[in-house]
């Protein structure tokens, strides 16, 4: 009985201690439970609400408007439209191999088109958007929208884009946008801060120069979603700012006469206001359609673009670099004037040909000019005696006019940064250069434009410009400051030391315009109204051997890249000077026969719409 009794109590007591520790285990787990959830619930409640929030709220950034380009006259030359594009986030799909063979069949998508998306997803990480298509049309964009509640993780998205209306017009001054790029992004603080996937950006011209301007700041949209990830309601919209619009000085009607007149030809035409400065056009031949960059260009039109012999992706203009031929010749005959080398009564016998040294320098007339003083040198484009005088003035002091007229340096400074310097050769630079003294006849050949020298079109546009003037440094323009008149400065700083000698050379190009002989005769306007003062120029592009000169072949019998370049620079009207012209033609024989026609009728144009520029200028400036 008593060991009975005995093993009932040790019984009882194991129990008791086994019930005492599950209870303290029970109550601790307890406190434990009620510590976290009051840790959660009241210490980081703020936390967890904004993670909830988090889930529950989505924000959604809009690609920023960009600025509109307009021409002097208002009209859109780089303008938006509404594009439709379709996006996905690939993690956020909960099938995707569903969502997007559901994709391929709503908006009938060709294999080729779908095995781009298949790459393209493959490329992305999954959290990065995926742009099934950037320019859907109206019927499949409103088909998804239709079809939203079978396509989780989809998003039909409304864009901004851009439109080119003049299309290959205006290509090499505006350029064109396309899509985004790592280097974009990371080279530009405004970019990244405004990226968003399919964010179209500048990527040449004004475009890229001026993206900090034309790009604008994104809409930002906030919304509440369900469990699911489809939204419920718009919750706020913040407004951006839409890219600031420009003005350029260009008249899209002469820049188009221009296009027209340089069709299935290689070359440049720039017009410029004489005292403002203001770019009235500046075409580069042949140019290209911007529009096929915006949504990425084919294979087959890039193939096209890039193989094209005339090389359209070169903007001639700023970036071709061209010995000027004879169109220098109003600058070697100015600094002989202003250096006291010659007057006008200097004469010198052209024979055909010059003997200097065991070396021959032709003259382009075989039989030569006989005697001839400046006037008449210029009017006929004797190379001989702009030999001599180039001989008699030197390189040095020919390179120090040349650079006042605006040659040998960039003419919109930083604006464009695939401008080109052009070249002015001088002693110091050859020493530089290529380790070598300078040579007599290097001075010879520089003298009508060969040699070393090179110039770009707008340069010689500019070297005019100043000519016509009377010799008054101008700075070109080619956007509008509506905060500065658009018309000629009083406070011009000369660029002549006497300015008789700008005006004998002005008038030895209007010889070689307007009288018999003169080299562009042919291409004369009666008309005082449109009268026209300039100097032709044919730039060799190999050196012509005897044998050349004993065939005298005609331009047309010459293979095409060995034919000569032909220039031609004029200002206009001859009585009251207003606009400077530079024609180029690549391989286009000489100026006389090729480029000199094409000033004739740019100067009608452009002197038939100067009234209503000038109106146009003087109702802006009332606005103000």
């Amino acid at each position: 009985m008593i060991n009975s009794s005995s093993d009932s109590v040790k019984k009882l007591n194991s129990i008791n201690r086994r019930m005492f520790i599950t209870g303290s285990l029970k109550f601790f787990i307890m406190m434990g439970l009620i510590s976290r959830l009051f840790f959660l619930q009241v210490k980081e409640n703020k936390k967890y609400l904004t993670l909830s929030d988090k889930n529950r709220i989505r924000e959604w950034k809009l690609a920023p408007v960009r600025g509109e380009i307009y021409d002097y006259f208002g009209n859109v030359i780089a303008g938006n439209f509404e594009a439709y594009q379709l996006h996905v986030i690939p993690e956020q799909v909960e099938d995707f191999r569903y969502v997007i063979y559901r994709l391929k069949d709503l908006l009938e998508l060709s294999d080729k088109s779908f095995k781009k998306v298949l790459k393209k997803k493959n490329e992305i990480k999954p959290w990065e958007t995926l742009i099934v298509s950037d320019n859907l049309s109206w019927e499949n964009f409103s088909k998804i929208n239709n079809h939203l509640y079978d396509l989780n993780g989809v998003k039909p998205v409304i864009s901004i884009s851009r439109n080119y209306p003049f299309k290959e017009n205006f290509t090499h001054v505006i350029g064109y946008v396309s899509q985004a790029n790592e280097n974009d992004i990371e080279n530009n603080e405004i970019i990244k801060k405004n990226f968003v996937p399919g964010l179209k950006v500048g990527k040449t011209g004004l475009e890229k120069s001026l993206e900090q301007q034309l790009i604008g700041s994104n809409d930002i949209e906030r919304y509440e979603v369900n469990a699911y990830g489809r939204r419920i309601s718009q919750l706020e919209f913040q407004k951006g700012q839409k890219g600031e619009s420009l003005r350029l000085t260009i008249d899209t009607e002469i820049q188009k006469l221009a296009n027209v007149l340089l069709k299935d030809q290689a070359g440049s035409i720039c017009v410029m206001d004489i005292y403002s400065g203001s770019i009235i056009a500046m075409h580069s031949s042949p140019s290209f359609d911007p529009n096929l960059f915006v949504f990425g260009i084919s294979k087959d039109d890039w193939q096209l673009i890039r193989n094209d012999p005339m090389k359209p992706l070169v903007n001639k203009t700023l970036q071709g670099n061209y010995s000027p031929g004879s169109t220098i010749k109003p600058i070697v005959a100015l600094s002989a004037l202003e250096n006291g080398i010659i007057n006008t009564n200097f004469t010198v016998k052209c024979t055909g040909k010059t003997e200097l040294y065991g070396q021959t320098y032709h003259c382009w007339k075989k039989k030569g000019h006989g005697f001839v003083s400046l006037r008449n040198a210029m009017k006929q484009s004797c190379d001989t005696y702009f030999y001599e005088i180039a001989r008699k003035l030197g390189v040095d002091k020919l390179s120090e006019t040349a650079k006042k007229f605006g040659l040998g340096d960039k003419v919109f400074d930083k604006l464009f940064d695939i401008e080109k310097k052009g070249l002015v050769p001088n002693t110091q630079w050859k020493k530089n250069a290529l380790g070598k003294g300078w040579l007599l006849g290097e001075t010879i050949i520089t003298g009508i434009g060969q040699g070393y020298i090179q110039t770009t079109p707008i340069q010689l546009c500019l070297m005019t410009a100043q000519i016509a003037n009377g010799g008054y440094k101008i700075y070109p323009k080619i956007i509008v400051d509506d905060k500065n008149k658009d018309q000629p400065d009083d406070k011009f700083t000369p660029l002549y030391e006497n300015p008789e000698n700008i005006r004998i050379v002005q008038d030895a190009m209007f010889g070689s315009t307007n009288e018999v002989m003169g080299t562009s005769y042919r291409s004369r306007i009666s008309d005082p109204k449109y009268q026209f003062a300039g100097k032709t120029g044919t730039a060799q592009v190999k050196k012509i051997t005897e044998r050349d000169r004993e065939l005298d072949l005609k331009t047309f019998q010459i293979p095409y890249e060995e034919r000569d370049h032909a220039l031609y620079i004029a200002y206009g009207p001859y009585k009251h000077p207003r606009y400077a012209v530079s024609v180029i033609v690549e391989h286009g024989g000489n100026g006389s026969t090729t480029a000199a026609p094409m000033a004739k009728k740019l100067f009608k144009s452009i002197i038939d719409r100067h009234e209503l520029r000038v109106s146009i200028n003087n109702k802006r400036y009332m606005d103000i």
